[in-house]
């Protein structure tokens, strides 16, 4: 039915996206607190008194994915059915085209269990990107351009810091391998969104312990193969073992300064 509507392929759920807004903005607008009682069941005195000192929740971090999918319309239905419940706020298309499916403001449910830092509730403080790519083929040129945009768009209106531009699998080490060894990372970095290394490293100090310096990154090190692999896709790409080269470890230890 939706495939004949006259507004569009997207006109029932598009109505659903909007029926379940305004159900967010009565929840919203409610002015009294739930009712609380005592231990004897007698009610606690309330009332509400509106302060002038307020303003909305804004994301702090953008995550990165890649759909893993065969298209950019595979994936919008994915984004508009109820089986998978899964989202993203934006899907990037190959030839470029930005689809915004979640106002940024609100959550989408796009990076699941994972843990950054001690961030554990990624979906509640993030925006998430889908980038259609099947995760075994490079991004295009029209993608990359389109995602700078939206990032500096995204950064600008946020004020989202350089360090928080990451990945799926930086969040997920243990589940997820996007965006990917293809995804332009260093491009990224050049334009201030996320790190890159240094094009001249220095060794490490004696006693550097890259296990705390991947923790004060960020990444979950609970398993540290999968916290070696996750750094290594992000900011090596030329090898994604979780063998540590000397060359990697210089990599971790320049990383880890421009954290601190």
């Amino acid at each position: 039915m939706a495939s004949c509507s006259p507004k569009g392929p997207y006109a029932v759920t598009n109505k659903v996206y909007s029926d379940k807004t305004k159900g967010y903005i009565a929840n919203i607008q409610k002015q009294l607190p739930d009712s609380l009682r005592d231990s004897t069941g007698m009610l606690v005195p309330s009332a509400w008194v509106g302060t002038v000192n307020f303003g909305i929740r804004k994301p702090n971090y953008v995550i990165i994915h890649f759909t893993a999918q065969d298209s950019v319309q595979q994936t919008l239905h994915t984004f508009t059915v109820t089986t998978d419940q899964t989202s993203a706020h934006y899907v990037l298309a190959k030839n470029g085209t930005v689809y915004h499916m979640v106002n940024d403001y609100m959550r989408a449910n796009h990076a699941g269990v994972g843990k950054w830092g001690s961030v554990t509730d990624m979906n509640s403080c993030s925006i998430g990107i889908e980038i259609d790519n099947n995760g075994n083929e490079p991004f295009t040129t029209p993608q990359i351009n389109s995602l700078l945009l939206l990032l500096a768009q995204l950064k600008k209106n946020y004020a989202i810091p350089q360090a928080n531009f990451i990945g799926h699998q930086d969040f997920a080490p243990k589940r997820k391998p996007d965006p990917g060894p293809f995804f332009p990372w260093k491009t990224l970095a050049q334009h201030g969104f996320g790190y890159w290394s240094d094009d001249i490293l220095e060794l490490p100090p004696d006693g550097f312990d890259f296990t705390i310096a991947l923790k004060l990154i960020g990444y979950d090190t609970s398993d540290i193969k999968a916290a070696i692999v996750a750094f290594k896709r992000h900011f090596v790409q030329t090898d994604i073992s979780p063998t540590l080269t000397q060359l990697d470890l210089n990599v971790i230890y320049n990383i880890y300064q421009k954290y601190q």
